[in-house]
This record gives C-alpha cells, sequence and structure tokens, in this order.
C-alpha cells in the first residue's frame, strides 16, 4: 500500500494534494471508502459517469513525469540544458498539455452532466476561468 505523506492538521486543499498522490488503484479505493463513512441522501449521489469523470479529473500528472518536467524546467531556467533535454522537456510539454486538455473536457463534460455554469465547477477544483480571449 502507498504511503502518501502529510501534516498533521490538513487544510481542504492539503487533503486534496494528498489524495492526488494517491496511484489510481488506491484512489478508487479512496473513493468507495469515503462513500461508504460519508452516505449521502440518494439524490445527491454520484452517478457512475460523474464518477468516472472525477476520477479522471483528479487523476493528475503521474508523479514520475512532473518530477522530471520539474528537473528540466530547473535546467532550462539555469541555461544548463543539453540539447537531447530539451527536446524531451518539449516532448514532455507536450505531454503535459494533451493531460491538461483532457482534464479540461472532462471538466466542461462535469458541468454539463451537472447542468452548472463552467466557473462554477472550475472553482470547485481551485481554478478560475481565464479572461484571456
Amino acid at each position: 500500500m502507498p504511503v502518501v505523506q502529510v501534516n498533521a492538521e490538513l487544510s481542504f486543499d492539503q487533503l486534496v494534494k494528498a489524495v492526488a498522490q494517491l496511484p489510481q488503484s488506491e484512489f478508487k479505493k479512496f473513493l468507495l471508502t469515503v462513500d461508504r463513512i460519508h452516505p449521502l441522501h440518494e439524490e445527491h449521489r454520484l452517478s457512475s459517469r460523474e464518477s468516472e469523470l472525477l476520477l479522471r479529473i483528479n487523476q493528475g500528472i503521474p508523479l514520475s513525469v512532473q518530477q522530471r518536467y520539474d528537473v528540466l524546467i530547473e535546467k532550462r531556467d539555469a541555461r544548463t540544458l543539453t540539447p537531447e533535454e530539451y527536446q524531451e522537456l518539449l516532448d514532455l510539454t507536450d505531454q503535459v498539455e494533451l493531460l491538461d486538455a483532457k482534464r479540461m473536457e472532462n471538466i466542461m463534460e462535469l458541468a454539463r452532466l451537472r447542468e452548472q455554469p463552467l466557473s462554477i465547477i472550475l472553482e470547485e477544483f481551485g481554478m478560475s476561468p481565464s479572461t484571456n480571449a
């Protein structure tokens, strides 16, 4: 079982970040456990599609990809990237942007499913609508 390091006292955001570190299989177990220990009224229960979307939205970037990306960004900022590392950074950037785009597609579908404005759903995930056109 994976171990997640957290502070003794957690804010909501810290808890979400800790849960986001879980591998997908453990994340699914976590959701099932939360559902059992914190039952909601039937009309507030998540549909299977909504649960699936939430799993996808909260999956995040794989830790190994994020760590390598961070290392390459540091090297880029220090101007010590090799040509091979530069290409790797470009490839990882494409991969991260694709994952972000898929996440946004899932967030938009969740907004449609819940019949809520996108801004409300973005707020739930700690995001704000871009004011750039």
